[in-house]
């Protein structure tokens, strides 16, 4: 301790009050009336390390107009309910490593500077609804036995609750967040409900013991956090950083405007995934999930290597990146190709190497506009079998036939040394019959050609030799 201890016993970590080297809990009636007579509102609350009841939390509120200046309160004992509705307090509060004994309600109160609660343990209720404060809280490492009450709060310059315990139920619904609210390392005991909050907030490597309801407008991450129960995510215009999460529960993901990532995420129950506004999913690598539910996100740009359970994938209203349309020719055989265009993974995209995707299995070089291989890029065979259980639950019939044609593209690419260029129409007739049909014609016509050509070659007779006139 940095302060001079009370004098009345070694147990006694009360600030001493000068003349008279005792504490406000400790000192006798007539001087405690006179320390108090000299509290103002606006100046220095020093309490640090004292034993303060309810009585003495009243009186020094009324000394100080429900206005105190700074307030140190630093391993402050509050041995009674403490209510501080309407207090204003116009500069910083320190309330480091102090004992809330019984209830705590800061209702509608309003903090000037910053509000410091790190190590603080409350073994009852703890009510911040409506609170406002201009600079920044921190709750780092606090405990709350019971219930703690942030709805309608707004914290200016940000909150922190990094590795502290939420035994009760936690409502932050409604809060504006300022600059943001970290969670790093919490844990939260019973359900949390995190709803129509404004700002972005991080939950990284938390543990949510109950169901948690997240939300956010700004960015919201939960990297390797962990639900025991179901797990409610809904954004609006933002990042969501759900990678490494394991939900035991039902996962539940709303985005509007927004784009998330669920590399690595383990969804033990059914999840489902929802988008408006263009929200899009940009990963789903290494994801362990036997139900997932995407619908009207935009995958263009979202991987799938590593997905574990490709067969409980369900597509709807989804939107992929497109292949280019058009006709090449080249020295390779076949010689001339044309493309219509189909729904690709963007792990084709990678798998080919080229910015420009055709279907020819050849990808540009590097340095000429193309994307490196990544050494996590799926193999064609891996492909194919994830193209061919995603178009069998494709609820669109012209995506399923895309998907159909592509694992049967990538079954090509994964088989081309046993499989010449030749091959190519009779392995993909049965998915594009338009296609196979358009090769047939193209052959027969040529066929044909060279037949009518060759009888018309034959049926021209040639002219008899006439031998020359002799004139006589």
């Amino acid at each position: 301790m940095d302060w001079v201890t009370c004098a009345h016993s070694a147990a006694c970590t009360g600030i001493a009050r000068r003349p008279y080297n005792l504490c406000l809990a400790h000192l006798p009636p007539d001087q405690l009336a006179v320390t108090i007579g000299e509290m103002a509102p606006g100046r220095l609350l020093d309490l640090r390390g004292t034993v303060i009841g309810g009585d003495l939390l009243s009186r020094l509120i009324e000394a100080t107009g429900a206005r105190p200046g700074r307030a140190r309160l630093d391993r402050v004992r509050f041995s009674g309910d403490v209510r501080l509705s309407g207090v204003t307090f116009a500069g910083d509060v320190s309330l480091d490593g102090a004992v809330f004994e019984r209830l705590a309600s800061f209702f509608g109160a309003r903090f000037e500077g910053n509000l410091s609660l790190a190590d603080t343990r409350f073994a009852r209720e703890l009510s911040m609804h409506g609170v406002t404060v201009r600079g920044h809280v921190s709750l780092d490492r606090a405990v709350m036995a019971r219930d703690a009450l942030f709805s309608l709060a707004s914290f200016g310059r940000g909150l922190s609750c990094e590795r502290a315990r939420f035994d009760g139920y936690a409502t932050f619904d409604g809060a504006r967040l300022g600059d943001g609210a970290t969670f790093r390392g919490a844990r939260f005991g019973r359900t949390l409900s995190f709803r129509k909050v404004v700002g972005s907030a991080g939950f990284d490597a938390a543990h949510f013991a109950a169901n948690a309801y997240l939300s956010a407008t700004g960015r919201l991450s939960a990297a390797r956090a962990r639900s025991d129960a179901s797990l409610d995510v809904s954004v609006t215009g933002c990042g969501v950083d759900l990678r490494r999460v394991d939900v035991a529960g039902t996962t539940t993901l709303r985005l509007t405007g927004s784009h998330a990532d669920l590399e690595g995420a383990v969804l033990r129950g059914p999840a489902t995934v929802t988008g408006r506004g263009g929200a899009a999913l940009t990963s789903l690598r290494n994801v362990d999930a036997r139900s997932l539910a995407l619908y009207g996100l935009d995958l263009s740009a979202c991987r799938f290597a590593g997905l574990a359970h490709p067969a409980g994938v369900r597509l709807k209203d989804c939107r992929f990146a497109l292949t280019a349309r058009g006709v090449r020719v080249s020295m390779r055989r076949p010689m001339l190709r044309w493309f219509s265009r189909r729904s690709v993974l963007a792990d084709e995209r990678a798998l080919r190497g080229g910015s420009r995707l055709d279907e020819s299995g050849s990808g540009g070089s590097p340095g000429r506009g193309t994307e490196p291989r990544d050494a996590a890029d799926p193999p064609a065979g891996w492909l194919a079998t994830l193209y061919a259980e995603l178009g069998r639950r494709a609820d669109d019939r012209g995506l399923s036939l895309d998907f159909a044609f592509a694992a049967t593209e990538m079954r090509r690419l994964a088989g081309h040394r046993r499989w010449g260029a030749s091959s190519w129409p009779l392995l993909t007739a049965g998915v594009r019959v338009g296609r196979a049909a358009g090769w047939i014609v193209l052959l027969a016509s040529i066929a044909a050609g060279a037949m009518l050509l060759s009888t018309a070659q034959h049926a021209v007779p040639s002219a008899p030799h006439q031998p020359p006139a002799v004139h006589h």
